[in-house]
């Protein structure tokens, strides 16, 4: 393996279709410049020349195409090369153009300047004894014509020129918003796996912190001689992390399997307190396809047991609910323990509690998720809101 193989510099491209339909649009609106000229000074051969138009048109478009080849080259350089390229290399795309331009109306052309000529000779209306003058004139003119013919293929150059520079300008307009886009993107997946990390940290803090109170119930009942419960506890612990472990750490999972998850660890629990420890559910059939962060609530419901079935001598109800506020998912964990002066578990060993929790809602929905935590008449409960989103609206996106 070559380890000190370096990666490929991403290099932003102009999509084909992009580039395409520039140059069609820049020929195209000089057709219809050209012909509406053509149209306002009346010009004859109007027929003709609008398919011979047509021909210099589909030619232009096939030399910018390969101008842009030429471009293309360039389009990693900074951007005096790729100016400086684009003034030279659209000089002979111009000449180019202009010498097909001028053998696609070469005959239409000469046909235009012969029957000038013969209008201008009909119009002076030449004598029998004029006829060897007329005719030197005639030859003079037509050189004349030969001349001005030179000229306009210098004009003509020089204007497809300036359009093929105007062409090259809007080119590198568009790749500099092209890089502007691949930028944004590459930032936005920085970004993107930047909080997957943070997520995925976050989670994987949950599964060390729940094997250490379970390994420790676990050896409780081991010592005490509850082999059966023990055995179940195995059972249930195993099933418990086979299904936490199978999905991504940095996915969202219906409410429903979330709460399916919690009720396996308080069966775990009630292993341990079988009198002490009650369950409640109210979660209602319309919000089980609403997607939370995955374990998201289990320090929250271990904070219940530890701070409020274990402390206490007589039964304890732990309470999930969750409930639809103004397009808002709001989950809330409560119980009717007494102890809740030390609640929040986010003190130096005491687990992550709160503060995981708070930092992986942040992580996944910025300030569109709140955590609200405190005593309440009779316990204490803790209330998640975030952006009420269901399953069929992540299939859609």
């Amino acid at each position: 393996m070559d380890f000190a193989a370096k990666p490929e510099k991403h290099r932003s491209r102009l999509p084909f279709k992009t580039v395409l339909a520039s140059v069609v649009g820049l020929w195209a609106t000089y057709f219809v410049l050209v012909s509406t000229r053509a149209e306002l000074l009346d010009m004859p051969l109007a027929d003709e020349l609008l398919w011979l138009r047509l021909l210099s048109v589909g030619v232009g478009i096939f030399i910018t195409l390969g101008l842009w080849v030429v471009l293309r080259a360039f389009d990693g350089r900074p951007l005096w090369t790729k100016i400086a390229a684009a003034l030279v290399f659209a000089l002979p795309a111009a000449l180019l153009s202009a010498q097909a331009n001028r053998v696609i109306f070469a005959d239409a052309q000469a046909a235009l300047d012969e029957k000038v000529l013969q209008e201008f000779v009909q119009t002076r209306g030449f004598s029998s004894e004029e006829e060897e003058s007329s005719t030197e004139l005639f030859e003079g003119l037509t050189e004349l014509v030969s001349v001005s013919a030179r000229t306009q293929l210098i004009e003509i150059t020089y204007s497809r020129y300036f359009m093929l520079l105007a062409w090259c300008a809007l080119y590198l307009a568009l790749l500099t918003g092209e890089k502007a886009r691949d930028a944004e993107r590459r930032e936005q997946q920085f970004r993107n796996a930047a909080k997957a990390a943070e997520l995925q940290s976050l989670r994987y803090q949950v599964n060390p912190h729940f094997l250490f109170n379970t390994l420790n119930s676990l050896s409780a009942l081991v010592l005490t001689g509850k082999t059966e419960m023990a055995e179940r506890m195995i059972q249930m612990i195993s099933t418990f992390y086979r299904r936490s472990l199978a999905d991504d750490t940095t996915s969202d999972v219906p409410l429903r399997d979330e709460i399916h998850l919690q009720k396996l660890y308080l069966e775990i629990e009630a292993v341990r307190f079988p009198l002490r420890l009650h369950t409640h559910y109210d979660i209602p059939a319309d919000l089980e396809n609403a997607l939370i962060p995955g374990m998201i609530l289990q320090p929250l419901i271990e904070n219940s047991v530890k701070h409020a079935v274990a402390p206490s001598s007589g039964q304890v109800t732990i309470t999930l609910s969750a409930r639809e506020e103004y397009d808002r998912l709001v989950v809330t964990i409560s119980d009717n323990g007494q102890s809740a002066e030390d609640r929040d578990d986010t003190r130096p060993g005491f687990g992550i509690g709160l503060t995981n929790v708070r930092e992986r809602l942040e992580a996944r929905f910025g300030n569109e998720a709140t955590v609200v935590s405190g005593q309440v008449p009779g316990g204490y409960a803790t209330h998640l809101r975030m952006p009420l989103r269901r399953i069929k609206e992540r299939a859609a996106a």
